[in-house]
Formats: C-alpha cells, structure tokens, sequence
C-alpha cells in the first residue's frame, strides 16, 4: 500500500508517495537526524557558554538560552556551503539510482554510530568533535556502499580538503591563542582583564563583560552556522536519499533562469573560440544535453533527476577548469559571466528548503539548553589547573569565533570543541607556560579526538553492513 507522505506529515514537500515499511524508517531517520542535531547542541555548545559561566559574566540560566538563541540564527542565516560540502563526501548521485533501502541502510548507519560516539563521550564529560564523528561515519558508511555496489565510493578529495580543516584549525587555535594573549599581556597590561574570579558575586566590570557576553554570542553563531550546517547536510542526505525526484535538484529554481545562465555560458564559449580546450568542448556538449533535458517531459523519475543532477555538476566541473586553466585566456568580463553563470547554476543541486534549515535551527538551539553542564565543568574546571582568567576566557571565544567564521566562509566544516579547547589551552600556555595544563584531562580529550574518527568509521561500516542484511 502507498502512503501520501505530503497528507500524512510534511504537507510543504509536494505530492511525494513512500510504502508503508518505507515510511516508518524514513519518519525514523528523520527523527534520528533532530537527535542528532539536538545532541549537538548541548555536546558542542557548551563549549560557547563555558567561559562566560566560569568568568561569572553571565549566570547559568540565562548564558545557556542565550547562546541556544544564537546557533539558531547561526543556522538560519548561515547559508549551506558547508552543508553542500558534507553531501559530496558519499555517492550520493549513485544512491539515486538505486532502491531506496539502499539510501535507508547508509542514513541510518551514519545517524545511529555519530550519536552513539556523542553520547558516549558526553556521558564522561570529555569534549569531543561532532564533526569527526559524522564525517567519520559518512566514510564507513560509504565503504560500505563501495563493498556492496563499488563505484565511486568516498570522495577521498573531499574527505582530504575536510580532514586538513579539522587537523589544522585547534593548531591554529592554539597558536592564535598563545599570540592574543602575549599581546594582552605585554600591550594593554590591565590588572581587571587579568584577575581570576573568586566566589559567585566576584563579577568583571561592565566593559569586559560585555567583551566576555560578546565573544560568547560570536562563537554561538558562528557554531551555528558551521555545525548546524552539518545538520543539514545529513537532512538533505535523507531526503535525497529517500524523495531523490524531490529533493536532488531544486524545482523552485525558474526554467528560463537556467537557461539564461546556459545562453552566457555558450555565448563565453562562442567569443573565445580560439582558446577552446577539451574542456570547451565537454562544457558545450553537456549545455546541449542539458538544454535537451530541460525541452523534455519533467523530472518525474530517478533516472532524469540523476541525470540533470549531473548534468548541472558537469557543467560547474568544466566551468571551474576553464577558469582555472592558466593556458586559456578568456576575453576581458567572460571570467565574471562564467563565475555568475556557475554560482546559479550551483542553485539547481546545492539548496536546501527553508523548512529544513528551520528544524535542525530550533534541535541546536533546544540541544544547547539542556544537557550542557559535564562539557562546561570539563572546558571551565579542567583543562587548566587554575581558574580561567576574564583574559583567558576572552582569548579563547575571539579565537573561536575568527576560525569558526573563516571556516564557514570557505565552506569547510571545523570542530568548535577542538578550536575552543586548543584556545583554552594556548591561553593558559601563555600565562603561565605547560605548567598551567591539566595533563590528565589533555590526555583523555586527546584520545578522545585521535579515536574518534577510526571509531566512528568501524561503527558506522558495520551498521551499513547489519542493516544491509535486512535489504
């Protein structure tokens, strides 16, 4: 029997059917998905909220809604280049074509072993990267897929440009931190920005908490953006996964819109002539076939919705080459239109409604308001053997705030939990030199973070493979 899925729960998705068996792991994915994102937010968070609490700038009970608020309109206002960029680590077009079990079995794999880690890891208070976590389980997952199916498998490029953001951003974190703070000390040299706050009414005066207050809200959004992005990519996984027609091109997205970025791309292509290479060539044939496409019946079947996908991908791949090609000289402005051209053509296949920025928003903000408080005594208490200083607090968020920005910027996912605590440490490094480091706590977030990835890659390898059998 054929549910109308649009009838039963999402009356925004259009006339979409799924089986009745189909539909209740689809309902479950989804739910795992808010799970996940809700764990999120109170694992990775708290990290935001920690040195406002502990430098007593702002009290428990309103630090923890207050960042919640922020990672909301982190998400909601982020847009989803780090989003897009999680999708490309699995084959995701060759899911497309294959029966929806299929999607079922890599969705729930990776679901169920990022929140399993992240519970586990909260549960004894050690701060650990939700991002890890589920770019590791989108790896096993996707080796499953190639043990099965074979193709493409993993995007190792991906994974490369992903994996060297997530090694590189807690060093520079650490390094950054440790430069900040030698400035603080030796440049503005205040005695208030330095003091370390003693009892629950020892407040910092008005100006630094609002720089504390500050700090905090920056990492908050910026987690949002960063983080929460990641929720969304594992949204759109489950629904391209499961409604590829649907949900694998964007229908909103105007025909005569497209085909007017397809009319700049070959009028480019016609003014340089001269300078043509295999990748003109490939570019023109797949603006042909994509015009074909585009004159034909609409997208009803996977089969068209694969190929359009890839069409469009094709031509921002070859698009991306000309403009990168040193040898190709393109006529003074065809640089710009080819750049104006791929950047609307990239909303055809790298969108997500606002209904599932919305969802994973209001899971990370709820996520922050609860369950906070073993991640924040781990980040306030215990990675210094003192108090964190308002310098020190201070230090780390501005820190966090710049990476975690930067990063969003260029579209690659960062471990808030890995920037933050490297700034913590390089903070207090830097007052104090390693003395100042709690060793036992260093050492289990350190084995925290180096298992994290090969743990969450088994786990999730095996999960695609127990649910395989049910297939």
């Amino acid at each position: 029997m054929q549910f109308p899925l649009n009838a039963v729960i999402f009356p925004f998705m259009g006339e979409v059917n799924l089986s009745g068996a189909i539909l209740v792991v689809f309902l479950i994915c989804v739910l795992a998905v808010i799970c996940f994102e809700f764990v999120n937010g109170f694992h990775d968070t708290a990290n935001a909220v920690a040195t406002v609490i502990y430098t007593k700038a702002m009290k428990p009970v309103v630090a923890v809604p207050w960042s919640g608020f922020w990672n909301f309109l982190g998400v909601l206002l982020g847009g989803v280049s780090v989003a897009m960029g999680i999708l490309k680590l699995v084959p995701l077009n060759e899911l497309m074509i294959l029966p929806v079990e299929v999607g079922a079995c890599m969705v729930l794999a990776v679901l169920l072993a990022s929140i399993v880690w992240n519970l586990g890891t909260w549960y004894f208070g050690i701060p650990c990267s939700s991002s890890h976590t589920m770019i590791g389980a989108m790896i096993g997952a996707s080796l499953g897929f190639t043990w099965y199916y074979g193709g493409r498998g993993v995007n190792w490029h991906q994974a490369e440009e992903i994996g060297l953001s997530l090694v590189l951003s807690p060093l520079i974190g650490f390094g950054l931190a440790v430069l900040l703070m030698m400035f603080m000390k030796h440049v503005i040299k205040s005695k208030q920005l330095f003091h370390i706050p003693t009892g629950e009414d020892d407040r910092p005066p008005i100006l630094i908490r609002l720089l504390l207050i500050t700090t905090c809200t920056l990492v908050s959004f910026f987690h949002g953006s960063n983080d929460g992005q990641k929720g969304v990519g594992l949204l759109m996984l489950i629904m391209i996964a499961f409604l590829p027609v649907r949900f694998a091109i964007n229908h909103n997205i105007p025909e005569e819109k497209i085909l007017a970025s397809l009319q700049q791309t070959e009028m480019v292509l016609q003014r340089n002539t001269a300078a043509g290479s295999s990748s003109f060539v490939r570019l023109d044939s797949a603006i042909a076939a994509t015009k074909t496409e585009l004159s034909g019946k609409p997208v009803t079947d996977n089969q068209k919705a694969y190929k359009f996908r890839q069409l469009i991908q094709k031509m921002n791949a070859e698009i991306d080459a000309i403009k990168s090609n040193k040898n190709i000289k393109l006529k003074d402005g065809d640089e710009a239109i080819l750049s104006d051209a791929s950047k609307e053509l990239g909303k055809v296949t790298n969108f997500a409604p606002i209904w599932v920025i919305g969802i994973i928003s209001v899971s990370l903000g709820l996520g922050t308001m609860i369950g906070w408080k073993r991640i924040v005594v781990t980040i306030g208490e215990k990675i210094g053997n003192e108090h964190l200083s308002y310098a020190q607090g201070a230090t780390a968020e501005i820190v966090a705030a710049t990476t975690i920005g930067l990063s969003t910027g260029f579209g690659l996912p960062v471990s808030t939990t890995h920037v933050l605590s490297s700034g913590i440490a390089g903070a207090m490094v830097a007052s104090g030199g390693t003395k100042n480091l709690n060793n036992g706590t260093l050492k289990n977030i350190a084995l925290a973070w180096i298992l994290t990835l090969p743990v969450a890659i088994v786990l999730s390898l095996l999960l695609f493979m127990f649910f395989h059998l049910f297939i």
